[in-house]
């Protein structure tokens, strides 16, 4: 069974760490990463910064970037593609020998987070002994299962995701609302404050798992 587990690791041990360390106040969610062989990667970043000529001029002389491009520039963040060459064994090994998805990968401060989904455990924990036998400091911050449905990948539980999709088809997210969470109590067998603990837990875990880059320090529940 497939295995979704956040993992951190100290910006020192990753890409970008000297651009983090001269642009501490630098930002970057990595929405989509691929590696092409076992020397590089190539990912597509957004990135903010209170100054983006410095944030240029740090990852122009970064050892781990090549290929520097520019792609968007909204003022307030900017989208960069990149290949990174140094410091990205742990990427690889996800990536080409374990053959796992990078979900969210987001660097901030002196850490990197990462969300991925392993083909099974086995699969982590090979990534767990490759981190150890490199000197890695791997923290694994959290381990779940995929269920045989897709809410699974979203971290909902089952009660969460059968609560949403009942809200969903009684129409208690329609403009006006044709039911409410008295209705959905009802039909659950549940009280209100049970029925509107899995909306908020099962919309944070959806936000979460679905839109945020950042996972934060959150856990399923």
């Amino acid at each position: 069974m497939s295995t979704i587990a956040e993992i951190e690791l100290p910006a020192q041990e990753f890409a970008l760490r000297t651009t983090l360390e001269q642009v501490p106040n630098a930002e970057f969610d990595v929405v989509r990463v691929a590696a092409h062989d076992t020397k590089q990667v190539l990912p597509y970043i957004w990135a903010t910064a209170d100054d983006f000529d410095a944030l240029d001029d740090a990852l122009g002389d970064d050892p781990s970037v090549n290929e520097l491009t520019l792609l968007e520039d909204l003022g307030d963040e900017r989208l960069y593609r990149m290949q990174w060459v140094e410091q990205i064994r742990v990427v690889i090994h996800i990536l080409v020998e374990e053959k796992a998805t990078i979900l969210n990968l987001h660097g901030k401060d002196s850490r990197w987070r990462l969300r991925i989904l392993f083909p099974n455990r086995d699969s982590l924990s090979a990534t767990y002994d490759f981190c150890e036998e490199s000197g890695l400091s791997l923290n694994v911050r959290n381990i779940y299962e995929m269920s045989e449905t897709r809410h699974g990948l979203f971290g909902l539980t089952e009660d969460q995701h059968e609560t949403l999709l009942m809200a969903l088809e009684s129409g208690y997210y329609d403009i006006p609302r044709e039911s409410t969470a008295d209705d959905l109590a009802d039909s659950l067998d549940i009280s209100h404050q049970a029925v509107s603990e899995r909306l908020r837990r099962g919309h944070r875990s959806l936000v979460k798992n679905a839109l945020a880059v950042n996972p934060g320090d959150g856990r399923p529940r």
